[in-house]
């Protein structure tokens, strides 16, 4: 079966945890991950026979034939490599904070609008996890208020995670807002030392003007199943709770362990995510193909 060809830029956890995904993917073929240095991850990346670059996107760049492209570097990378990727005519999928593009959380608005910019945002893994479930009750009850308290392992943060924090619950805040559809919205994010280490949970607070029990209930387990639909791991705790006007129910998130190990779901999600992304505009456009 024809393939579309992507690229990875930096070959950390997260580009490497990709890495598992796209090469067991049915649309996707690895072409090429790259660098800006000889490092552990463009080794690893060798062993298993994908090519690799240490020119970092400019490897990506004069490849043509590499039609979408991962940036799982930092924000302040992605803004300088956001407009050579549009320049280059790739479609990218920004796993930093950068937000060039608009967010996407597929289970809630992975459209054929969205499919056809050249560049799109996976928020947070927070965001990624609770969005939906927000935009669920949201359509069921109207919220007016949204609260998330993301707990994930404290291994499972790396510098990255910890030196962007704040940058973190805003953007998780921004989504449940403007994707979730909450008036409006704060996120707190704790760092569990726990041993052994606990898995990605988050606890979701919604003040809504609707509060039916059966309606919110069966609107929040219907996307539940969405989302494990690309993400195995993802699991409903909690079934709403309802008093007065508040709603709380609680979702835990368990990595495919393809790379990092299973409780870093967190990170699980943006890239599982990042592939459904990836995987619906391959589709499309392995499609348009076959109609040429």
């Amino acid at each position: 079966m024809e393939k579309v060809k992507v690229g990875i830029i930096g070959p950390g956890n997260i580009g490497l945890d990709l890495l598992h995904k796209v090469l067991r993917s049915e649309y996707l073929q690895p072409e090429l991950i790259v660098n800006i240095f000889q490092s552990d991850g463009i080794n690893y990346a060798n062993k298993l026979g994908v090519p690799t670059s240490i020119e970092g996107i400019s490897a990506i760049l004069k490849k043509e034939d590499i039609q979408i492209v991962f940036d799982c570097t930092s924000a302040s990378a992605h803004l300088t490599h956001a407009p050579l990727l549009k320049e280059s005519g790739k479609f990218a999928i920004d796993l930093t904070p950068a937000a060039v593009g608009p967010y996407c959380v597929p289970a809630v608005n992975l459209s054929e609008d969205m499919l056809d910019l050249d560049n799109v945002n996976l928020v947070t893994c927070a965001g990624q996890a609770t969005t939906p479930i927000v935009a669920a009750i949201n359509a069921a009850a109207d919220v007016e208020y949204a609260e998330v308290i993301s707990s994930i392992s404290s291994k499972s943060a790396g510098p990255g995670t910890r030196a962007n924090i704040d940058e973190f619950t805003v953007t998780t805040k921004r989504a449940l807002e403007d994707v979730g559809g909450a008036d409006s919205a704060k996120v707190i994010i704790i760092l569990n030392p726990a041993e052994p280490p606990i898995f990605m949970r988050n606890t979701i607070y919604t003040k809504v003007k609707n509060p039916d029990t059966h309606v919110i209930t069966e609107a929040v387990k219907k996307m539940v199943e969405i989302i494990k639909g690309y993400v195995p791991g993802f699991k409903l705790l909690l079934d709403p709770i309802i008093q007065d006007n508040i709603v709380t129910t609680v979702v835990q998130v368990q990595g495919l362990g393809d790379y990092l190990p299973v409780y870093s779901g967190n990170l699980d999600i943006i890239n599982a995510a990042a592939i459904k992304i990836a995987e619906t505009k391959a589709k499309k456009m392995l499609g348009g193909m076959a109609h040429v």
